[in-house]
């Protein structure tokens, strides 16, 4: 009989401790965080940015523009070389501004920048045109 009991002691610590060895791996794998769609129960209203009004074309291009034009990425007119904007700047303004909103050859459409307003890229087209004179 005590072989038992110390058999039934025995069998209820190694459910006790299969137990808190499975709790604790459940907590190292359990997931960072959730996922939550448009539409969902759980999503919530945006929140927007605050905003002073619309940003600078230096600002603009120091955030979204520089990564290519300051390195020529893929053939993009470098930041402050005539040579490389000359072509460019005699089809004019206009043109230049419509290629960067539009998109051109391999520049996508507003530079990838999804929080740009048309406003704000011609504002950096034109920092980068007065800069590279």
């Amino acid at each position: 009989m005590v072989a038992l009991g110390m058999g039934l002691l025995a069998s209820a610590f190694a459910y006790s401790q299969s137990s808190a060895v499975n709790d604790e791996i459940a907590e190292r794998i359990a997931p960072a965080g959730t996922v939550c769609m448009a539409g969902d129960d759980c999503a919530a209203a945006p929140v927007a940015a605050a905003s002073s009004g619309p940003r600078s074309g230096e600002d603009v291009y120091n955030a979204s523009c520089n990564t290519c034009h300051g390195a020529g990425v893929a053939g993009a007119p470098k930041y402050g070389d005539p040579a490389a904007w000359a072509d460019r700047i005699a089809k004019g303004m206009d043109t230049l501004h419509k290629h960067a909103i539009e998109g051109f050859n391999a520049m996508p459409a507003m530079g990838l920048c999804t929080t740009c307003s048309d406003d704000e890229v011609m504002a950096a087209v034109d920092y980068m045109v007065e800069n590279s004179q």
